[in-house]
């Protein structure tokens, strides 16, 4: 997570008063002068305020949060470069940009976004969050603040189809005309998103197939796969999916699906936005379905996933924000939204998509289900459509398919009716792109001038689904089908990264030129069968061959469109695909992620192949061998002796496989940790609690307070003394319990430094604070425990421990009323065995050598009397470097002639 997206995660400040921002620069007070020119920024406006009889005002004092949007500094510049860096003929193709060359290249300049913090202090409106590429800023300020700010007033209106109110604004706003702003998200709540699944109970009677394996004959977990990736063994290996979420998930509901599905558990991560804690939400409203549905459709298609990151910012959350936070994670190539909002096209998140592109990431976004879109409405503000005619993402629509043995049988248009299914329209907003406009769209009946949508489908109907903390059924919706195609990007990208090409990224340009091409049936499933009429569209549209506004293309055809995509695979495959690493202790025992690495042969002939490289610390048996057709051979990983002398540090490296039949050649990565950290994100330099379970309460929202924090990764500054080093450190200040964990890959027998520094800036009751380890559900073996600790400066604690199993946990717990604790630098090392690896002796001098831990205080020790003792100090302790220390002892002669030594570890 990037600094700009933890300062909008950390969104207002502590439990304790924060020193406010008093000063008002010179420049603010001439930029904002009732004298300047204004310009108006439409879209904010909802219809039915316009209408509607408003109840009465919002509350002045009350307090909101909003998300401003800036424009490109060269959009222009931007348009030419992705046309270049899709176009497979040019230098530039496949030539992404990382998030800080996308903003010092067509981001605002720092100048411009100084501008508009400027603007918002001038009126009163704190700075809860910075972003990377400078298109978005999130303010919070009290209601009368934002009206004078935008130069209108807020008002409340009862919604005419919900059982809430809402509020909006009475006009546009407005402000100066040089203030680079384009939107602001946040003035008007009358569209919350919307997720976009439907349960089939609420379809009784409907007529769909029930020939999954699930219960029901529903589809779930490898049912997807075998329909749309017949014979194919890539699985998503190696890299990380993200998903737009606008509510929270169980993770037991998650790992019941995996393991009733026969799938791996895939990692998960939260990443929390605008102040949401992550508690799912419960009732008829509730969004849960929708965020297990999406983790649940990626897992099934992608079941080898290292991640799956979900981007949570709660019901009132805003979509610029999670944009934002997505485009900043540039290493996440394949994105899904199955969500809808209202607003209709807004100029930020447009830009933010096309930043996505420009940075190699695939957008996935389902159409909608609300059948056709009647004519001029697929863009109404008023409606939760957005982002579903958007032109910089892939549109994905639904279809019903039926399967026979489990094979791919046929496919219809998703259409329960009654206005229930796979949405597809005519932008009144965005001209025809050049990637769609050589369709020949007259059948479809579509448009030539306007952008047609969907771009592709998947299924959308009979989907098993675990959610609700225990609950499941059977569900439906585009939302269904855009994580499958994110998944889906993940097998191809999987393909392309192996093959040393550049991931998938912006897919429309090279799905239409395939679709438009000599092999479309070879690509895709095109669905011929249906339509999403209804009565508010009661002849648009239907299915036809080839493009239709109903399922776009049609569905993946397996291994033709992944090898269209990202070129053809090499019959030699590597497993794990995702690479190798080694971890252990200065001189061993080292741990391997997967103790052998799989070789096949996917040819139906026979297959010869050969090491060419491997780092000097790593070897395999056998280095070369012979595969029979479709078959496999198992590569032992073994650890030379001379990896005992390495120092401490990381080490990289690359195995070098050669293909000798294909002459192709394939890498996989391989890394060597020699005395590190087991923890991950022990610093919280992600900005976050990547890595880390928290079982507690993070960020809480309160309409007229701003914001609680409990518990979050703060930087420096604004009240919290949190990070004792880098960036970032981690506040603790639950009212209650709260536990931060990590499960660790530990060697039995093995000793390990655990080592964290605590800091407590304020004396209260209700503070308490301790370390576990080994910690589970029935078992606490605790190393520290305080209570009422007082003030706190930086004290660093550590502790030896032993291992005792294969897998342990680390634990801290802490509860602090009225303050928090700040906690950072948390680090669990192995340590090296304890033993002398010299010992030489000159005249009366003895010279003892050992391997030291960088950072670990060593003690040696003497006695004369091996069985009794006592045992004596040989000096001071010494403070381990990662190399070898040694220690003299001046009176080793013939006074001693059984003198007995030992060293010792002195935390």
């Amino acid at each position: 997570m990037t600094a700009a997206e933890t300062n909008h995660v950390q969104k207002p400040l502590s439990k304790r008063a924060c020193p406010a921002l008093c000063y008002l620069a010179l420049a603010a007070t001439q930029a904002f002068g009732a004298s300047a020119g204004l310009k108006s920024l439409p879209g904010h406006l909802p219809d039915p305020a316009r209408q509607l009889a408003p109840k009465g005002k919002m509350v002045a004092t009350d307090h909101m949060s909003l998300a401003i949007g800036l424009p490109l500094r060269d959009a222009a510049g931007l348009e030419v470069f992705l046309k270049r860096v899709y176009d497979p003929k040019d230098p530039a193709y496949g030539q992404y940009l990382t998030p800080d060359q996308f903003t010092e290249r067509f981001g605002p300049t720092r100048d411009q976004y100084e501008q508009v913090v400027a603007f918002a202090q001038h009126n009163h409106l704190k700075i809860t969050g910075r972003h990377q590429n400078r298109l978005v800023l999130d303010v919070n300020g009290s209601v009368a603040d934002v009206q004078h700010a935008f130069n209108l007033t807020l008002r409340r209106f009862k919604h005419p189809t919900e059982s809430r109110d809402f509020y909006a604004p009475d006009v546009e706003p407005t402000v100066v005309v040089d203030l680079p702003v384009v939107d602001v998200i946040g003035l008007n709540d009358y569209i919350l998103p919307h997720p976009l699944s439907v349960r089939m109970e609420s379809a009784a009677g409907a007529a769909v197939p029930r020939s999954g394996s699930g219960p029901g004959g529903t589809y779930r977990g490898n049912d997807l796969r075998t329909a749309y990736l017949p014979g194919v063994n890539l699985t998503g290996a190696g890299q990380t999916l993200g998903l737009v979420q606008f509510d929270g998930f169980y993770a037991t509901d998650i790992a019941a699906y995996e393991l009733a599905a026969g799938l791996p558990q895939v990692p998960l991560q939260t990443i929390l936005l605008d102040g949401y804690d992550g508690v799912p939400t419960t009732g008829p409203n509730s969004g849960n379905g929708e965020v297990s549905l999406d983790i649940e459709m990626a897992v099934s298609m992608a079941p080898g996933l290292a991640k799956i990151v979900l981007f949570e910012a709660g019901a009132t959350g805003f979509q610029n924000d999670i944009l934002s936070a997505m485009a900043s994670h540039s290493e996440i190539k394949q994105l899904s939204c199955s969500w809808g909002w209202g607003g209709g096209p807004k100029t930020t998140t447009d830009n933010l998509f096309k930043q996505m592109a420009a940075q190699g990431q695939s957008f996935f976004s389902a159409s909608g289900d609300s059948d056709a879109f009647p004519a001029g409405t697929v863009d109404d503000p008023s409606a939760a459509n957005s982002p579903s005619d958007c032109p910089y993402i892939t549109v994905v629509g639904g279809t019903t398919l039926n399967t026979s043995s489990g094979a791919w049988g046929s496919e219809a248009v998703w259409n329960r009716g009654g206005g229930v299914g796979s949405s597809g329209g005519i932008s009144s907003h965005y001209a025809i792109p050049a990637w769609q406009s050589a369709v020949n769209l007259t059948a479809a009946g579509g448009s030539s001038s306007y952008r047609n949508t969907p771009d592709v489908a998947c299924v959308a109907e009979n989907i098993f689904v675990q959610y609700g903390n225990g609950s499941n059924g059977a569900f439906g919706g585009t939302s269904c089908a855009a994580p499958l195609w994110a998944g889906l990007a993940a097998v191809i990208n999987q393909q392309a990264v192996a093959l040393g090409k550049p991931t998938i990224g912006f897919i429309n340009p090279a799905i239409y030129a395939l679709a438009t091409g000599p092999n479309y049936s070879a690509v895709f499933h095109d669905v011929t069968s249906g339509d999403n009429t209804w009565s508010g569209s009661a002849n648009a549209f239907h299915a036809v061959t080839g493009y239709d506004l109903c399922t776009g293309w049609g569905t993946p055809a397996g291994a033709g469109l992944i090898t269209a995509l990202a070129g053809p695979a090499d019959e030699l495959n590597i497993v794990p695909a995702s690479g190798l690493t080694l971890a252990g202790a200065q001189g061993g025992p080292f741990t391997v992620n997967s103790s052998q690495i799989e070789l096949t042969n996917s040819s139906s002939a026979t297959l010869n192949w050969s090491l060419l490289s491997a780092p000097a610390w790593l070897s395999l048996t056998p280095a070369s061998g012979t595969l029979p057709p479709n078959a496999g051979a198992a590569l032992q990983v073994q650890i030379p002796e001379a990896v005992a002398e390495l120092a401490e540090g990381s080490y990289s490296g690359t195995l070098l496989f050669s293909n000798q039949v294909s002459h192709r050649s394939q890498s996989l990565a391989v890394s060597l940790r020699v005395g590190q950290s087991l923890l991950q994100n022990g610093g919280f330099e992600t900005g976050d609690f990547s890595d880390w379970t928290l079982a507690g309460r993070g960020i809480l929202n309160n309409a007229s307070t701003g914001s609680t924090v409990y518990n979050a990764v703060e930087a420096n500054g604004n009240g919290y003394n949190v990070a004792h080093s880098g960036s970032y450190g981690a506040f603790l200040g639950d009212t209650q319990v709260a536990t931060l964990s990590q499960s660790l890959a530990t060697v039995p027998g093995q000793s390990y430094l655990v080592s964290l520094w605590l800091n407590n800036p304020t004396k209260g009751t209700g503070q308490r604070f301790a370390v576990n380890w080994n910690a589970t559900a029935t078992i606490s073996n605790t190393l520290f425990s305080v209570n009422a600790p007082g003030v706190m400066p930086w004290t660093n604690l550590q502790f030896l421990v032993t291992a005792t199993q294969s897998t342990t946990t680390l634990q801290l717990a802490a509860e602090n009323d009225n303050s928090g604790f700040g906690v950072d630098d948390v680090s669990v090392k192995p340590l090296p065995s304890l033993g002398f690896q010299s010992i030489q002796r000159s005249g009366s001098n003895c010279t003892l050598s050992w391997r030291a831990a960088a950072g670990v205080h060593y003690q040696v020790q003497s006695t004369t009397d091996l069985a009794h003792g006592p045992w004596f100090n040989l000096g001071s302790s010494s403070l381990g470097t990662g190399q070898s220390l040694s220690v003299t002892d001046p009176d080793a002669g013939d006074a001693a002639p059984h003198k007995f030594y030992r060293v010792v570890v002195s935390p």
